[in-house]
């Protein structure tokens, strides 16, 4: 899977090992950075070349990274295409693919341990959409209704 990965200063160092142990895993990463862990970066200025990649179809998923998450998902969600999710457990995630079929994964740093940020980001990418109901909602949510 093409994996889309993206942080300001307050995600740089979870998003450096994610990106690791997605390489690891046998995953293509395109990282869209921040390069350094300055807090005088911009987060818009990387998610959304992020989530454009996503939103294109040249990566498969995305995965954000930010002190909380929170502004990094609503960068994202501005883009066309992206149905960004905070997860911040393993249930959260669970539920943002099955039921939302998220396509870019919003991780806060300072919020849970990488341990945690690891496991949510392995089901993430490996949990299916359950379609059915859920998909007619997705067609809304993509239309803007």
């Amino acid at each position: 899977m093409k994996i889309a990965v993206a942080s300001d200063h307050a995600g740089y160092e979870y998003r450096r090992r994610i990106a690791e142990h997605l390489t690891a895993a046998g995953h293509e990463v395109r990282d869209f950075g921040t390069d350094r862990p300055d807090p005088q970066d911009a987060y818009p200025d990387f998610i959304r070349p992020a989530a454009e990649a996503v939103a294109r179809g040249e990566c498969d998923r995305g995965i954000v990274l930010g002190g909380s998450g929170n502004g990094e998902a609503m960068v994202a969600n501005r883009v066309r295409g992206v149905r960004c999710a905070i997860c911040w457990d393993l249930r959260s995630a669970r539920f943002a693919r099955r039921h939302n079929d998220a396509n870019v994964l919003s991780l806060g740093q300072r919020m849970i341990s990488i341990e945690a940020a690891l496991e949510i980001v392995d089901l993430f990418l490996s949990e299916p959409f359950d379609g059915g109901r859920h998909a007619r909602r997705i067609a809304m949510i993509d239309e803007g209704g």
